[in-house]
């Protein structure tokens, strides 16, 4: 195959990444987005997504570690010093950039190996930082699924991908409204904890060991009034401090790995 080149700021592809990276209309419209770093196209490989095209700076990444990466088949354009600089969002990139193609996040394409499975739904999440931190905890916990509830964003915004260091790729997850997510867990007869003070009680006290939703909402609002109704039983972290509220992705994780506590992290 005969390699490409860009050397200037100005060709189309480069101009096409940058909107792509700021824009979350342009995701959507053509349902691409773009990752950076070699973990990151390993783990988004791995996962099966559909990559299209690979921009690498051979200065900072040779042919041969790319070919560890990714199949022969895909299409890579070597870029320029200058290039590579307008488009990587940090130096530490390790030289390469790829255009991929989204998945469809559906619930009913959720798949449940497992007879009790484990899901960490989150409601509304907005700050990338918090998505990205709640998706790293969901894949050491090696969660079946992760479900985003009312999206504020879209998935694959650069800060997520970002800040999930590539774990966007590695989890299941599925999006959908709180009505519609609602429904499904109860029609997969999975129970619902709610992360939620009002009726709750102490989250150590309630068995995990069945299938289990834990449910997260943000710190500025906490959950929708609909879970705390639809919920098998709202659950809380006693807090011994002077404030009562916690970093979601904190909370997340002590809730998820008790989960896992009492399944002898199985």
């Amino acid at each position: 195959m005969h390699q490409k080149e860009i050397t200037s700021t100005q060709n189309q592809l480069v101009k096409q990444i940058l909107v792509l990276k700021d824009k979350s209309r342009e995701r959507k419209k053509t349902g691409l987005f773009v990752i950076e770093g070699q973990r990151e196209l390993m783990l988004a490989s791995k996962a099966n997504y559909k990559i299209k095209t690979v921009l690498f700076y051979a200065n900072l990444i040779s042919s041969k570690t790319l070919n560890t990466l990714i199949s022969s088949e895909i299409e890579r354009i070597q870029i320029s010093r200058e290039v590579f600089e307008k488009l990587a969002h940090r130096s530490s990139t390790e030289g390469v950039l790829a255009i991929v193609e989204m998945k469809q996040h559906t619930l009913e394409g959720l798949i449940f190996p497992k007879e009790n499975p484990l899901i960490l739904v989150a409601e509304a999440p907005e700050k990338p930082g918090n998505i990205g931190a709640i998706l790293r905890t969901a894949d050491a916990a090696n969660v079946d699924a992760v479900i985003i509830a009312n999206p504020k964003g879209d998935l694959y915004n650069p800060n997520i991908v970002r800040s999930s260091v590539g774990c966007v790729f590695t989890n299941q997850i599925g999006i959908g409204n709180t009505d519609e997510i609602i429904a499904f867990l109860k029609a997969n007869n999975i129970s619902i904890y709610s992360a939620i003070l009002q009726e709750a009680v102490d989250y150590h006290e309630q068995d995990y060991t069945q299938a289990t939703a834990i449910v997260v909402g943000t710190e500025a609002t906490g959950l929708s009034d609909a879970w705390r109704q639809a919920s098998t039983q709202n659950i809380k972290i006693p807090m011994k401090g002077e404030i009562d509220s916690m970093n979601v992705s904190v909370a997340a994780g002590i809730l998820i790995f008790e989960v896992k506590r009492q399944r002898n992290f199985k």
